[in-house]
């Protein structure tokens, strides 16, 4: 592998990896597969010639998906956090993810369909619950414990008061 970075998240995925790459590549920008790696023998969960790995960025995060099987599975303690700019945006990310198999956690949360968590987070968001007045901020946070998919109108509303 050619990988120029030094640091790569590497997602374990169980035999699908270059079709999660390939969807996050059509989903967001700045993403990218740059390389198909077949694995040169057999191995325990594949055969020669199989896709072993793939490379790819996600929004310029360098990665490399190992289709290693199904004996590892993703969890929350991981996930990409992608800050968006406006609700067209956030429902466009939301939406594609959920959409396509995926499905709807809390608090902008939500796990694409091969298992990996997505925090889709409005910079509306991440500005009303660290806003200096603590009431303010309370009430955005408040607001925000009830959603699944951000609104941020309504987080505005709240922090409003």
């Amino acid at each position: 592998m050619k990988n120029p970075a030094k640091n790569t998240v590497c997602l374990w995925y169980d035999r699908d990896a270059e079709d999660a790459a390939r969807f996050y590549a059509e989903t967001f920008p700045d993403c990218s597969v740059t390389a198909v790696h077949r694995a040169p023998g057999d191995f325990p969960s594949g055969k020669q010639g199989d896709v072993l790995t793939v490379e790819f960025t996600v929004m310029g995060i360098p990665c490399i998906g190992l289709n290693g099987g199904p004996e590892f599975k993703h969890t929350e303690a991981f996930s990409f956090q992608v800050a968006t700019d406006n609700q067209a945006e956030t429902d466009r990310y939301w939406n594609a993810i959920v959409g396509n198999g995926g499905e709807e956690s809390a608090c902008g949360w939500c796990k694409d369909r091969w298992g990996v968590s997505w925090q889709i987070t409005p910079i509306a968001l991440t500005e009303a619950i660290t806003d200096p007045n603590p009431a303010a901020a309370k009430r955005a946070f408040d607001a925000m414990m009830e959603m699944n998919k951000i609104d941020i109108a309504a987080i505005e509303a709240a922090r409003r008061g």
